[in-house]
């Protein structure tokens, strides 16, 4: 086994190699995003917001923004080398199962995007309402914050986590993997913008068809309505089809409804999947133990404390953030 040393000139060799345009256009894009959250800060550095309690908040927050920006930038480089290595091949192997082969022509382009778009609405509701991937996902919520820093609030894990694995059918039916990849890769450049403050409602029909601002800051409310809605990345079509629309009606209150009271970017990576494992470790029936993993987040074994407490509470107020500290 190379020591360490020889092995990081080895992986960047590897990637430079075997990596092109269409994979690093995210990292393309951050000079465009940090500009973009200069200017917001510029603009909010003294601003205060309205809370649901009727107290005021600030936009910014320094450390919460350090960390979000400190998570988004490891993500985005330690995706471009996961990419390279693991879910480049895989898709590859799924592409020579392919159904037929389909050409990029500006209209296939078009329905590649829009079936992306599926497949996102489809990862981003199961990140909600599956454990295991909302292990993953959590870290996005974390922030008590919206600005466009929290869009780099992202995870580290998403990749062990099989995000990928909802981009498949894609590349089954005949789609090149590259090209997969490049449109999420644009679905989720759009999806930096809709996170912050500074823009209120978008004309009617943009509303309607778009994904939007207010539709993403109701998404990352913990406000009772709030809970579970707005999957879409680009568009919000598909919330109105299968039912998880909800428009933003009062004031947002944002982050986890337990939050993680932590800015240790290890701890905000790890301390869902670290209360899975020991949720599903406690003695009893395998199927239960289980469902911990593959059930919603917030449930939780009958007859348990937890479970008896939630039996009460309001609907639609239990999204499964556990109480986490260091």
């Amino acid at each position: 086994m190379p020591d360490l040393p020889d092995l990081i000139p080895s992986l960047t060799q590897a990637v430079q190699t075997h990596t092109e345009w269409r994979d690093w256009l995210l990292v393309l894009l951050a000079p465009v995003f940090m500009a973009v959250v200069a200017v917001e800060w510029w603009r909010f550095r003294h601003a205060t917001r309205a809370t649901p309690n009727g107290r005021s908040a600030p936009v910014y927050d320094l450390r919460d923004s350090l960390a979000s920006l400190n998570l988004g930038g490891v993500y985005t480089l330690l995706d471009v080398l996961i990419v390279v290595t693991l879910v480049l091949p895989a898709m590859a192997w799924v592409h020579e199962q392919r159904l037929t082969t389909i050409d990029i022509t500006p209209l296939s382009f078009l329905a590649l995007y829009l079936g992306v778009e599926l497949c996102y609405y489809g990862f981003h509701r199961a990140s909600h309402r599956i454990r295991w991937f909302w292990c993953a996902h959590v870290v996005h919520h974390g922030s008590e914050f919206m600005n466009f820093t929290a869009a780099m609030r992202q995870s580290w894990l998403y990749s062990f986590a099989g995000n990928w694995l909802f981009y498949l059918p894609m590349v089954w039916i005949g789609f090149e993997p590259r090209w997969v990849l490049l449109a999420l890769s644009i679905n989720l450049g759009y999806q930096f913008f809709v996170h912050t403050q500074w823009i209120d409602k978008l004309p009617a029909w943009y509303e309607f068809v778009f994904n939007t601002p207010s539709h993403h800051r109701a998404h990352h409310g913990r406000n009772a309505r709030y809970i579970d809605c707005n999957y879409g990345g680009t568009l919000i079509v598909f919330d109105r089809l299968f039912g998880s629309f909800v428009p933003e009606t009062e004031a947002v209150d944002y982050g986890l409804v337990r939050p993680v009271h932590t800015q240790n970017l290890l701890w905000l990576t790890l301390h869902e999947w670290v209360h899975m494992v020991r949720d599903a470790l406690r003695p009893g029936p395998v199927a239960l133990r289980l469902k911990h993993i593959w059930g919603p987040p917030e449930w939780e074994r009958p007859g348990s404390d937890a479970a008896d407490n939630r039996a009460h509470a309001p609907e639609r107020t239990a999204r499964p953030h556990k109480p986490t500290h260091p």
